[in-house]
């Protein structure tokens, strides 16, 4: 059982880490990375972005695409966590699935507990 959970908890670490959002600015000329931690992954300006923009209207532009991203980013990551193929089976399930399985039950299931 404990096995069982660290693959589970490793596969859910695998998901969190292939969130990632990339939403461009309203013109199309910044395009930040943002994973599902929230975090600047990456930041694509386009050939003449700088000249274009004075420097108040690229924060701007830079700020804009960012929370867009951090947005999507947060709603798949939100998405992804209520998955219903994820969820785990109840306790009782697992139990009821032990007493059922043929064979010697004298190693009951261990649900994690250390030492016991």
């Amino acid at each position: 059982m404990a096995r069982e959970l660290r693959h589970r908890a490793l596969a859910l670490r695998e998901k969190i880490d292939r969130i990632v959002a990339r939403r461009p600015s309203p013109t199309g000329m910044v395009i930040p990375e943002v994973n599902a931690k929230g975090q600047l992954t990456g930041l694509y300006l386009a050939p003449g972005t700088c000249a274009r923009f004075d420097s108040q209207e690229l924060a701007t532009e830079i700020m804009t695409a960012i929370q867009e991203s951090t947005e999507d980013a947060r709603r798949q990551y939100r998405i992804a966590m209520n998955d219903p193929a994820d969820r785990p089976p109840p306790l009782g399930e697992i139990m009821r699935e032990w007493r059922a399985a043929p064979g010697p039950k004298e190693q009951i299931p261990n649900f994690g507990k250390h030492g016991e």
